[in-house]
């Protein structure tokens, strides 16, 4: 599985519509576009580095045969994103962030079972997820946070090196200490995350004989 790579994760979801439905999802998402206030708690969520829904049809499926032997009876919804973080963590802040948001989205996508409560959608996502096959990140070290933390401070340096030029030594030091202020959130230091899981709950299985034998509840 290649879904992680660095702090980033990869997620790709395709859920099966039925045709005749289609229409009305086209709809909700000329909505969603004419009303992007919908969309505030996802735009508010910083662990998120991009996410798409994109409808493909059932005649819209590459055929390598060239003979029309593809012939699926479904259309189908694709959600693609990118996130840091674990894997439960992302959909528990989709499903608090942006959760009328997600029903829309997904509305027309045979057996969703709505965002609230969260655990049918983990079951749902899980049992439609799609591993990748390859996943390139160009700056694995560094979530989303990091690279905007890691231009504010190479802003906060060019401004300092073009007073460096025309500042006397004490003008200079405060002008160093102000830049320094600004930036002092952002001199975290890189690196990888957590691996992350598809479902922690299976991670906790796995090692409930190890606890209870060194730490028996009786």
């Amino acid at each position: 599985m290649s879904n992680i790579a660095g702090k980033a994760y990869a997620m790709n979801v395709v859920t099966p519509m039925k045709p005749w439905a289609t229409w009305i999802n086209l709809l909700l998402f000329m909505g969603a576009r004419s009303l992007p206030n919908r969309l505030g708690g996802l735009l508010g969520l910083s662990l998120i580095h991009f996410a798409r829904w994109a409808i493909i049809k059932r005649d819209q499926w590459p055929d390598p045969s060239g003979n029309n032997s593809q012939n699926p009876h479904n259309d189908y919804m694709l959600f693609c994103s990118n996130f840091n973080g674990t894997w439960d963590q992302y959909i528990d802040a989709f499903s608090d962030g942006i959760p009328s948001g997600l029903d829309t989205f997904w509305f027309s996508s045979t057996k969703y079972p709505g965002s609230i409560p969260v655990t049918p959608f983990k079951d749902y996502i899980t049992y439609n997820q799609i591993d990748t096959d390859y996943y390139y990140n160009a700056t694995p070290g560094s979530a989303q946070r990091d690279v905007k933390c890691a231009l504010k401070v190479y802003v906060a340096l060019l401004e300092l090196a073009q007073k460096h030029k025309i500042e006397d030594p004490e003008a200079f030091a405060r002008s160093y200490r102000e830049a320094l202020g600004r930036v002092q959130t952002c001199l975290g230091d890189p690196g990888y995350g957590p691996v992350a899981s598809l479902d922690t709950e299976h991670a906790d299985e796995n090692r409930r004989k190890f606890i209870d034998k060194m730490w028996p509840s009786n």
